[in-house]
């Protein structure tokens, strides 16, 4: 394998890898790691406050999340990639995964990039957008994140990965169930607790609390809180999942939103722990039904599963994520398309959308 020289560019909002809730960023570090112990050449562009074995361009201090002081976002972001273009002629391609911010730079210089886009792309303001820029060389993280904008240049679909050592597997059933994310209406709180209320089964909650779902929490969670079966813990570090994921008797999943890829699933899968989900985004594309949990359309169906989830060898769940969703095999992913695009651009071959 050829060494490639590759830039990563991190959003700013939290170090890499996060001190606590953070899905990119943790991915972002996830990536780095792995690529330089493929022997890259690796330059991570991020927070100040970020730790990498890779050679790290700090963007101010610390991430902007916990940054109090931080009052425009958008700024640390442009002066981020001024300090890539500065940089850019050292670089044989950049990978960014700040969405579209630099594409208007990125065509004007030509340079030899590639995107990875993490969030949902169903929001109308996002196709004329697109439209303009169809020349983009973008990466999907499932496919059911592509069916917005189909018709993009997309150069690759990268299931995410996490290091094979991260997380120990637990093969005995816990009796808890478990709720690891963020407190809002799209990722479906008040439905974990009904349908754990339902199924008579105590459910943990390690949530985060945004500000912006503030009002939320305070409608339709806190009053929930107070039945017996339901323990809130708030948010955890990445050191307390694999106790938190791995005692638990299944992971419950139950999104109200088209979700690009969720991470606690392969987290949970890594820790040997079955999945009860709802059959929305990209959940039929990293759960296989009675192998790694069960995929479910209404609270009925979840009750059911709870109930049934004993089935599930949760030695299955491991060999799964072993065989799908390691940082090995996400790295090589991206290796692979950084060749494509780099030869594209030599003129050698014609890009293919795969």
């Amino acid at each position: 394998m050829n060494e490639l020289k590759i830039a990563q560019v991190a959003p700013l909002y939290e170090s890499v890898p996060p001190k606590l809730y953070g899905g990119t960023e943790r991915v972002v570090s996830f990536l780095t790691e792995e690529l330089v112990a493929q022997g890259h050449d690796v330059t991570l562009f991020a927070s100040g406050d970020s730790k990498t074995s890779a050679r790290l361009i700090p963007i101010g201090n610390e991430s902007l999340r916990l940054n109090k002081n931080c009052e425009d976002q958008l700024v640390h972001h442009v002066g981020m990639l001024q300090r890539v273009l500065d940089k850019s002629h050292q670089f044989d391609v950049i990978h960014f995964h700040i969405d579209y911010l630099h594409f208007p730079l990125s065509r004007l210089l030509r340079l030899p990039h590639v995107t990875t886009l993490h969030g949902r792309l169903n929001i109308p303001d996002l196709r004329p957008f697109y439209d303009l820029y169809k020349d983009m060389p973008v990466i999907s993280i499932s496919h059911a994140q592509r069916k917005p904008l189909s018709d993009v240049r997309w150069v690759a679909n990268v299931y995410h990965g996490i290091t094979t050592d991260l997380f120990q597997p637990r093969y005995t059933q816990g009796q808890y169930l478990a709720f690891l994310g963020r407190v809002s209406p799209e990722k479906g709180l008040n439905r974990a607790i009904d349908i754990a209320i339902a199924s008579g089964v105590p459910l943990k909650i390690a949530a985060k609390i945004d500000v912006s779902d503030r009002d939320f929490f305070e409608r339709q969670i806190r009053k929930r809180l107070s039945h017996p079966l339901i323990e809130f813990i708030g948010e955890i570090s990445e050191s307390q999942k694999n106790d938190f994921l791995g005692n638990a008797m299944a992971l419950l999943f139950p999104i109200d939103w088209e979700e690009p890829f969720g991470l606690v699933l392969i987290e949970a899968l890594a820790c040997g722990t079955p999945v009860v989900a709802w059959n929305r985004g990209s959940v039929p594309e990293l759960i296989q039904s009675r192998r790694t949990g069960y995929i479910v359309t209404s609270e009925h169906e979840a009750v059911k599963a709870i109930h049934a989830i004993g089935a599930i060898d949760r030695k299955e769940c491991r060999r799964a994520f072993e065989e799908q969703f390691t940082a090995t095999r996400m790295a090589s992913d991206y290796v692979a398309a950084y060749n494509r695009i780099l030869e594209s651009e030599k003129g050698i071959l014609n890009l293919k959308v795969s």
